[in-house]
């Protein structure tokens, strides 16, 4: 799935790319001693942006790998599949 053509990702690569120029735009800040707050608001735009592609990401996975999973009469995939969603919650919780 490292296809950058993968339809189904293009709008997170996207995304990504942004969060990468805004990641460079506040190291740039802080290369020139720019004030403290700006960099920390640019920061808190940049953890914004990362949550919501975190957020398509996870729904891309129910969507696909999780339908898929649990469309099939593989039960040990449907567990393994279920297994991997809660422990992927449970670590975006903390």
């Amino acid at each position: 799935m490292t296809d950058n053509n993968n339809p189904k990702f293009r709008d997170v690569i996207r995304r990504m790319r942004r969060i990468e120029g805004q990641a460079r735009g506040i190291t740039g800040m802080m290369e020139e001693g720019r004030y403290c707050v700006d960099i920390l608001q640019q920061i808190l735009a940049l953890e914004a942006a990362a949550r919501a592609a975190r957020t398509k990401v996870l729904d891309i996975h129910t969507k696909h790998c999780i339908e898929q999973a649990l469309a099939s009469n593989n039960k040990t995939d449907q567990a393994e599949k279920v297994a991997e969603l809660l422990a992927l919650i449970e670590r975006m919780a903390r």
